[in-house]
């Protein structure tokens, strides 16, 4: 499934890093590392690797989330 957004795609990324062993949960910036640690424990690898290998070109930068409201 590809990402939404660069913004989810960035996520994912550093989700799939750690999971990987290639980054530790303290080199995720504090804002982020909560939601980073729970994509690590509920996604496989697989799915972190195909959220975060989505193109560059196509997805806006962030997805408004109330757009649909």
């Amino acid at each position: 499934m590809p990402s939404t957004s660069k913004s989810q795609q960035r996520l994912m990324g550093v989700a799939y890093a750690v999971k990987k062993g290639d980054m530790t949960l303290d080199e995720v910036d504090a804002e982020y590392r909560d939601k980073v640690q729970e994509l690590v424990a509920n996604m496989t690898l697989k799915q972190l690797k195909d959220f975060a290998s989505t193109k560059h070109e196509g997805p806006p930068d962030k997805v408004d989330e109330d757009a649909g409201i």
